[in-house]
Formats: structure tokens, C-alpha cells, sequence
């Protein structure tokens, strides 16, 4: 068997200053610069690794989600600062409120979960605490 001693996850950026501006400077995680990207601490030790990809695509899909003790909070404070919660088509079995929130008490989201975009276009989330 492998013996693994840790992890961590990684995605592409299209630019690591704008990554860096953006996680460092918006979101308050600190960053390590390594191999040409950034190793980016997040609350609780984890890491994840942005690294610069020239035919970067955005992913389509949440890359990261960052806990908040208030999605509604933490949505106006995205709003604040410009940033925009994506508005996906709200449905039954995704209703979404006024600010892109998705609020499903039985889901794995609890009482929030709203998704923005990164200066390179993929896709975070803020969600309450379980």
C-alpha cells in the first residue's frame, strides 16, 4: 500500500499576481510563493496549490469552499468589495434568494451556500458552518 503523509488540493490560475491580489489582499489567506504558483493557507492549516497554467480554462465546478460562521454575511461583504455571488436558475430543487444563496437545511450546504468567481473565473463558495 502507499504510505501517504498528507495533501492537498490544487487548481489553475491564469495569473499569479491577480490570484495572489485576490486571495491574499480580498480574502485574507496568506500565500507561499513555490514552483512558480502559490501555496495558499487556509484557515485551520489546510493548503491548496494555485499554480499558472498559460490555455487556463476556468473550472466549472467549485474548486474551493470557505466556511463562515454567516453566508449573509459573508455574501454582503463579497458585495462590498465588488464581488458578485454567481445567480444561478433558481429551481425547486436549487432555490435560490435575492443574493444567489441556496438554502437547503437537509443538504449538505445546511443554512447557506453562495458561489463567486475568482479573478480567473473559477468557481468558490461560501458556506455556513455545519
Amino acid at each position: 500500500m502507499v504510505e501517504i503523509t498528507g495533501s492537498f488540493s490544487s487548481f489553475s490560475v491564469d495569473d499569479v499576481e491577480k490570484a495572489r491580489d485576490f486571495y491574499v489582499g480580498t480574502l485574507g489567506l496568506t500565500a507561499e510563493d513555490i514552483m512558480g504558483g502559490l501555496r495558499l493557507t487556509l484557515p485551520g492549516g489546510a493548503q491548496v496549490f494555485a499554480y499558472p497554467k498559460p490555455d487556463h480554462v476556468p473550472a466549472t465546478h467549485t474548486v474551493l469552499n470557505l466556511v463562515v460562521p454567516s453566508v449573509d454575511d459573508a455574501v454582503a461583504s463579497l458585495h462590498e468589495l465588488g464581488i458578485r455571488t454567481d445567480h444561478y436558475p433558481s429551481s425547486e430543487q436549487m432555490p435560490l434568494d435575492e443574493n444567489g444563496i441556496l438554502r437547503d437545511p437537509n443538504g449538505p450546504a445546511g443554512n447557506g451556500i453562495a458561489w463567486f468567481k475568482d479573478p480567473a473565473g473559477n468557481v468558490l463558495s461560501v458556506v455556513n458552518e455545519p
